[in-house]
């Protein structure tokens, strides 16, 4: 059985698993308003930004067609 608790003290994966416990317990962890607050920002920002892609990818697709236009 001591082998084995050998084995475990040194083998990287468990260290890595305790370690990372360890670590885990350290979080501090939003309640669940910061949760729902900082979600919401999140999904805006998601918005707004794909909003503005959205945007570009018009304005870039007028100009290309406007360029062929020209060509023609």
């Amino acid at each position: 059985m001591a082998e084995v608790k050998e084995l475990a003290k040194n083998n990287r994966f468990v260290n890595y698993l305790r370690d990372s416990y360890y670590e885990m317990t350290k979080v501090t962890w939003p309640t669940k308003n910061q949760a729902i607050k900082l979600t919401a920002i999140v999904l805006g920002f998601c918005l707004v930004f794909s909003v503005f892609l959205t945007g570009i990818d018009f304005l870039a697709n007028e100009g290309y067609t406007y360029l062929l236009s020209l060509v023609k």
